[in-house]
Order: structure tokens, then sequence, then C-alpha cells
């Protein structure tokens, strides 16, 4: 079975790590969302790609639930000690990638590449690639005024209330990403920020399009259990720009591109405009990241 998997998130990862034990991981795809990724101390940084790499390649930290496991800081403490920008924290392993892709950057390899040598390196079988090779950026808009998405998440501790989510830069998919859509046996939008996670995905119009189009089913993992986000603003966003918390508020942020949503035991019943498919949701260990992805590609099937 083929999969193709959109994933942003801490979420994302964790549902992505689940799936490829669920299914034979050479046939899945993971699209990542690229609309958070920034430079830090001249090094490019994408969040969300390297979350996913981490997590398909057993490198995660659990606890913190982003970066590598077995973490040391000596590095950003040098930088906090000299007065540099310290605000986004990147730990002594994972520099080591950092360097890695700002250097086949500069040398000119796309960022698809770069993540492709990087998948193959850490030993994953699935393809990671990024939604685009180009420059996408996501701008939050908010009552104290717009800020790039890691300013308002990390810096700000994302405690300014959204009014708006909007895109700016590529619209191109890298490549790889249309092909992935169009022979999926299914296409799966993982448990995660619909906002700020899978829309920059959508924002590149032809992704959008191959999903609208698709001829096989497209399953949505609801992000919340018990209408409250597991972690992240998620909840709020959706109460503020949706209007609540319920399925339906979460399948509102899909129409016209899921077949199915699934939603936790917990979560309120009530009218849903697609299929509900009623599970356990909360991704508490490796187990239970593959048991949801066993009841999506059931649900896909």
């Amino acid at each position: 079975m083929k999969v193709a998997l959109l994933s942003g998130g801490v979420g994302g990862a964790r549902f992505a790590r689940g799936l490829v034990t669920a299914a034979d991981p050479a046939g899945v795809t993971v699209i990542g969302n690229v609309g958070d990724d920034l430079d830090v101390l001249g090094l490019a940084v994408s969040p969300d790609l390297d979350s996913i790499l981490y997590a398909l390649a057993g490198l995660h930290d659990e606890e913190r639930g982003w970066g590598r496991s077995s973490e040391t800081w000596e590095a950003l403490a040098t930088v906090s000690a000299l007065g540099g920008e310290d605000w986004f924290r990147l730990g002594d392993r994972d520099l080591g990638l950092h360097l890695v892709r700002t250097q086949a950057l500069r040398s000119g390899e796309p960022l698809s590449a770069v993540t492709a040598r990087l998948a193959r390196t850490l030993g994953i079988e699935a393809a990671v690639v990024p939604a685009t090779d180009g420059r996408l950026r996501t701008w939050i808009d908010t009552p104290a005024g717009s800020f790039p998405f890691q300013e308002w998440f990390v810096a700000r501790g994302h405690r300014d209330e959204v009014d708006g989510v909007r895109f700016e830069g590529e619209t191109r998919p890298a490549p790889g990403v249309l092909e992935a859509l169009t022979r999926a046996d299914a296409i799966v939008i993982a448990p995660s920020n619909p906002y700020v996670s899978i829309w920059p995905i959508l924002a590149v119009e032809q992704i959008r399009a191959a999903i609208i189009a698709r001829r096989v089913p497209c399953v949505a993992v609801s992000p919340l259990v018990g209408g409250r986000a597991v972690k992240g603003p998620a909840d709020r966003m959706l109460a503020r720009m949706a209007g609540g918390t319920t399925p339906a508020h979460v399948a509102g942020c899909y129409a016209g591109l899921i077949d199915a949503l699934v939603v936790d035991e917990s979560d309120p019943a009530g009218p849903l405009a697609v299929r509900r498919i009623v599970t356990q949701t909360l991704m508490t260990d490796l187990d239970a990241s593959r048991r949801l992805a066993e009841t999506v590609l059931g649900a896909a099937a």
C-alpha cells in the first residue's frame, strides 16, 4: 500500500513513526511542512523536517517532544555568554545536521535533495520530502502585530491570540510530491495543527489541487483529544478562528479535501460532514502511534 502523509509538528512526526511500523516503509512518502523554516545564527533550520527525520530514525527526544535525544547544549551556552541570539534552542547534536544542510544549500543543492540524502544516511526507508524547495514562510497575524511563525511560537511563547495565518513565498511543489500524491493508495493528514502545520503545505496550490482531484481516500487525524490540544495552541486557534474545538470544527479546516476524520473517544459527538472514525488517538508511545496508524489505514482501505 502506497501512502502519502502530510505532516508537521511533533504530532505529525510521532504519527509518521507509527505509520512506518504499520505499513511498508518503502511505500510511505512523508510530505513535510517548511512554513516554519528559519535561519538561526546563519544556519538553515527546518524544524518540522528535522522532527520527521529524527522520529523515523529513532533519534528524537521523547521527553521534550522535539530535537535529538541525549542532547547537550555547550554551543548554545557559549552563544549566550557571548551575547548571541539564543532564543531558538539548538543543541550540539542538532547543530551537526544544520551545518550539513546549510553547506549543501549554499552549494546549490535543493532542499528536497538534501533531505533525501539525510534520510538515507540516517537509515530511513520511507521517503521524506519538503512541500516545496522554495522559500515558503508562515506569518501569524495577532492583535499585537504580525510575526514570522517562529518568532510568535518560540520567542513570544505563542501567547498572542491569532487573528489570521498567511503564507509568503514559493508555490511550486518539490520534486516527488505530486508523484507521491497521484500514485498513493491513500492520502493521510497527520494529527498536526491544521493552521500552522498543514495549511502551509496546502498553500502550495498544486498540492491542494492534487488532493482535490484524488481518486483515493483522504483521511485526516484530529490533533485534539477531548477538544483540547495535547501540546501547543491548536485548540486556542480553532476556538478563535473556527468558533469551536469539536470534530466538525477540525473537519472544517479541510473542507473538500478529506473523506474521513479520525477522532478520539473523548471527543464530543455531533454532526460531521465526513465519515467519523472513533478510536484512541493519544500517542503515548510507539505502540499507540502504530495502533492509530493501523486504524487510519483501515479507514482508508
